[in-house]
């Protein structure tokens, strides 16, 4: 894993976690749905610099191995 994709990894994965604390309160989303472009931005731009743009089963793979628990089989 080239460092690149570790960081585009660990912004999609701070990116994840924004927007689920975002819409945590359904009644409170609009209100903080701005504070979610700097986290887009950063997850856009890291993709771009890895070349994981339009790559999601590259991306999600190396998701996976930095953050097992997302793989959605510990639900």
């Amino acid at each position: 894993m080239r460092n690149q994709e570790v960081a585009a990894a660990q912004a999609y994965v701070r990116l994840l976690e924004a927007t689920r604390a975002v819409l945590a309160d359904p009644a409170d989303a609009p209100l903080y749905m701005p504070l979610l472009a700097s986290p887009i931005e950063e997850a856009d731009e890291a993709l771009r610099r890895a070349g994981l743009s339009g790559n999601e089963d590259r991306l999600f793979a190396l998701v996976r191995a930095l953050r097992p628990s997302l793989s959605g089989s510990g639900r």
